[in-house]
């Protein structure tokens, strides 16, 4: 096991990872914030949906997901269609423009990674993807629990 010093600069470097997040923010086009694409992404690799299913997999208040769905719906990006099994419910899905800006969302992000990453070696590109993947599963589904907190007691 790693020492707790490992631990807390891991929890660091985990925490810096937000201005990556930021720096690849700004290769999307200024109508597609990060929640929008987001959506496509999640609409293209699980199918059809509710809102209420994107919301939970995004982890967000519903009312704020209703404002995501707005806004990828006003631009065409995706279509809503009445639910066959409850008709007052719409099904969301990515609609054939959605699928051309995710194709060019992913072309600029993997460029950008390639850009930003052009002096790292393809063995360090590949155990980074490996470690993040046993990270992401190490903390497994966090969505579908609530916080997690462990209390430790020793004795004196």
């Amino acid at each position: 096991m790693a020492e707790r010093s490992q631990y807390e600069e891991l929890a660091r470097q985990i925490s810096a990872i937000g201005a990556v997040k930021r720096g690849m923010a700004r290769e999307l086009p200024q109508d597609c914030p990060p929640a929008s694409a987001a959506v496509l992404m999640l609409l293209s690799r699980h199918g059809e949906m509710r809102t209420s299913g994107l919301a939970e997999l995004m982890a967000i208040d519903m009312s704020v997901m209703s404002r995501h769905v707005a806004h990828v719906a006003e631009r065409g990006w995706i279509e809503r269609h009445p639910d066959p099994q409850d008709g007052r419910v719409r099904l969301l899905r990515i609609s054939e423009a959605g699928d051309r800006l995710l194709d060019d969302l992913s072309e600029r992000t993997a460029l950008a990674l390639e850009r930003h990453l052009s002096d790292w070696s393809d063995t360090d590109v590949a155990q980074l993807n490996a470690l993040l993947g046993r990270l992401r599963t190490s903390f497994g589904d966090c969505r579908a629990r609530g916080p997690h907190h462990e209390t430790t007691t020793t004795a004196p």
